[in-house]
């Protein structure tokens, strides 16, 4: 053996799939795998990675090191830390669409994109026609594998001509099957009490698209012709159908059975029969039989046992059964063709002759797959993998200091102010302007520090003029949505637009650069003010008390501020009190958006009033809120938006928005500067880092460079869009953590939305 081939020997292997004590084929398939590289290479470490689908508990064997919930986004990434950590050469991922978790089991990336090692896919299904979302997994399959592994020619057909996958890349190594001798059917029939008859025999779990119907409908010609032929169903029911259904399927098979008159022709085996238990019964059977409704299969565990076997085959043409079933080995019958079916096997029954030879030419077939045929041409292509594998340097990540860019904010801007939402890139006119996003817009021209120029100043005179215009004073109330062609779209906008826009005004006439935007600013706050009193939701009430907290800074005693801040000091504090518990220490029973602004507002209030309670209160609450968005691997996560409404639950994951990083970070900025505590200068770093790539995906939201954030993290990519809200929040967390790390003007003021007591 040449030092090459020495060097390129792999000996541990992580392999991902379904396991026992799981029921199912991949599982079965996936451990006689594990079982056969071991034996095959005995130096081999072969650590298994299982699937649990949901609502599952598995007790699983010692070589069973993980378990990988298939809807847990968190174990995913776990995985791949623990492979990483292993020192695993090869991953050998067993993949079926429907074990993982995701849009045709997308989330299986979140642990492929984050491995070090060289990867090797075998598909147990390849679709002549996939839907968008299959054919997407597939192709990204190939694109990160070394080798795909395919267990039928049909199958690296498809992968050419369907997916334009390279014929290199694909490697056909047929199913492997157990290695036992010719058995006699006479004694082996005796141990389940099948003497004097002829068997047939259907194994798997039973639903529907087995097409046991179709024997049974054939039965009674295959019993005018072999009085003592006997059809054995072996296996349970699908848990799947099982949970939905009961037993209606079989039931309504014993039905069928008693409405033609061969209920004595008919046993179930209601068991789901261990490899050892399922072989046993194939020693005993006649005629295999697999009359699969469903073409699309390309292979067949069951097929290839029995084939091992020795068992001459009827089957219905499906992709895997046409490469294995030739007039050598039994004989094919249109699918649902009760009457073919029938054919077939009453021929072969009355023909002793044909039925040996056929059974030589399976079993002969059979040695080409036994296990350690497989395993020896799994590790050739674990080895060469390995070897072809280019070797990761590990790369120290080093992220930007924050520093705000105008780009993106001025590609939304026109004289009339920032448009709502982009098409990627590009303005997206059809949906015009809201106030919520002129607000943000008008405070980011404020937390510019050294950054400020001419043209942020201009950009503050256009903002503050569609603020302005917003106001409607005959209702005492902030319009919010208007057209691209400047007409607004209602007379009175939400209470939470009112609640943005009152604190722009706060932060205008506290830390606007030009006396006539600070004169201006306190003139509209004293308008808008007494209106403010009106708002009752809890984050409405937040951004007013924000806003009020910046002017009581530019206006010390200002009573209107004061009003403000009592009354939704108070109102914040009497949520909390109201609905928080053991498990969760909450203003409301739901978690929604901009959730980080609750408790520092609830902050703000308990330093501006003095109450000590108030404080407490919220730093306990933010405490919470700062686990529930910490992930297990210590990256922020924002509240997903498929939260939203649930009680009393911990949130969704997806889709997360750059909103929540901004108000996450400014709320931790303000706890920081209250408490002093460290931990509150991590989160606040945490939640910006969110924005360059530590996330749930290792995917980069924003660029420093550009100025740009994309509008979401969803669950397998960013939302590329870059809309107001995304590019605002990010330029605002960049102001936010450029003041906190010292990094902008000393004169600034210090934190975004803290206030100097």
């Amino acid at each position: 053996m040449s030092g090459m081939d020495i060097a390129r020997r792999i000996n541990h292997v992580a392999i991902i799939g379904n396991h026992p004590p799981r029921r199912c084929g991949i599982a079965t398939f996936t451990n006689d795998v594990r079982q056969a590289l071991t034996a095959a290479r005995p130096d081999v470490r072969a650590d298994v990675y299982a699937m649990d689908e949901p609502g599952s508990l598995h007790a699983y064997p010692d070589h069973v090191v993980c378990q990988i919930s298939q809807n847990d986004l968190a174990d995913y990434r776990a995985a791949a830390r623990r492979i990483n950590d292993s020192g695993a050469q090869i991953v050998c991922v067993q993949h079926e669409y429907g074990i993982f978790g995701g849009a045709a089991g997308v989330l299986l990336f979140q642990l492929l994109d984050h491995l070090q090692a060289a990867v090797v896919v075998t598909l147990h299904t390849v679709l002549e026609h996939p839907d968008a979302d299959q054919r997407d997994v597939i192709e990204r399959l190939a694109r990160r594998a070394s080798k795909l592994i395919v267990m039928a020619e049909k199958g690296r057909f498809l992968l050419e001509q369907v997916h334009g996958i390279a014929r290199e890349k694909i490697v056909v190594v047929p199913h492997g099957v157990p290695d036992r001798p010719l058995a006699d059917i006479a004694a082996a029939k005796r141990r389940f009490g099948f003497s004097g008859r002829q068997i047939l025999l259907t194994f798997g779990l039973l639903s529907p698209n087995k097409g046991i119907e179709t024997i049974v409908r054939a039965l009674p010609a295959i019993v005018a012709e072999h009085p003592d032929a006997l059809y054995v169903v072996l296996g349970a029911t699908h848990p799947h159908l099982v949970a939905r259904d009961g037993e209606a399927y079989r039931e309504s098979i014993l039905q069928l059975a008693q409405e033609l008159g061969v209920e004595k022709h008919l046993r179930f085996i209601n068991e789901f029969a261990e490899s050892e238990r399922l072989l046993d019964y194939l020693e005993a059977v006649d005629i295999y039989v697999t009359p699969y409704l469903n073409e699309a299969q390309i292979t067949s565990g069951t097929l290839s046992y029995a084939v091992a076997l020795g068992k001459p085959v009827v089957s219905s043409p499906y992709w895997h059964a046409v490469e294995v079933v030739t007039p050598e080995t039994g004989a094919l019958a249109p699918f649902g063709d009760h009457a073919a079916f029938a054919r077939e096997i009453s021929a072969l029954l009355a023909d002793d002759v044909r039925r040996e030879r056929a059974r030589r030419g399976a079993y002969a077939l059979g040695r080409t797959m036994i296990w350690p045929r497989l395993a020896k041409a799994y590790l050739e292509i674990f080895d060469m993998a390995v070897s072809q594998h280019p070797v990761r340097l590990p790369v120290v990540l080093r992220h930007p200091p924050a520093e705000a860019r105008l780009d993106g904010v001025e590609a939304l801007t026109d004289s009339c102010g920032i448009m709502q939402h982009s098409i990627f890139s590009i303005p997206d006119r059809d949906h015009g302007y809201c106030v919520d996003d002129n607000a943000r817009a008008l405070i980011l021209m404020h937390r510019l520090g050294g950054a400020r120029d001419a043209r942020s100043e201009a950009l503050a005179t256009i903002y503050a003029s569609f603020v302005q215009h917003a106001w409607n004073s005959s209702t005492g109330a902030f319009r919010n949505f208007m057209s691209y062609d400047r007409r607004w779209l209602e007379e009175v906008g939400s209470q939470d637009s009112f609640g943005r826009s009152l604190w722009s005004i706060g932060v205008t006439a506290d830390e606007a650069a030009r006396e006539d935007l600070r004169r201006w600013a306190r003139h509209l706050f004293d308008q808008v003010a007494p209106h403010a009193l009106k708002l009752e939701g809890l984050r409405s009430g937040a951004f007013a008390l924000l806003g009020a907290a910046s002017m009581l800074r530019a206006v010390p005693g200002h009573e209107g501020a004061l009003r403000i801040v009592r009354q939704f000091g108070g109102t914040l504090h009497a949520a909390l009190l109201e609905y928080r518990r053991a498990d969760w220490r909450w203003f409301e029973p739901v978690l929604a958006y901009d959730n980080a602004r609750l408790p520092e507002a609830l902050l703000l209030a308990g330093k501006l009033l003095g109450d000590a309670a108030m404080s407490e209160a919220a730093l306990d609450a933010l405490d919470w809120l700062d686990g529930v968005q910490t992930a297990k691997a210590g990256h922020f996560r924002a509240v997903g938006t498929e939260s939203f409404g649930r009680r009393y639950a911990a949130p969704m994951i997806y889709d997360q928005q750059p909103l929540e990083a901004w108000a996450s970070a400014d709320a931790a900025i303000t706890a920081f500067e209250a408490t002093g505590d460290p931990r509150w200068h991590e989160a606040a770093m945490r939640a910006w880092r969110w924005y360059l790539g530590e996330n749930d995906l290792g995917q980069p939201m924003a660029s420093m460079a550009d100025g740009i954030c994309f509008d979401g993290l969803m669950t397998d990519r960013a939302n590329l869009n870059t809309g107001a809200e995304s590019v605002l929040a990010f330029q605002l967390t960049c102001c936010a953590i450029a003041r906190l790390s010292g990094t902008a003007d000393d004169a600034e003021h210090s934190g975004a939305g803290a206030v100097a007591m």
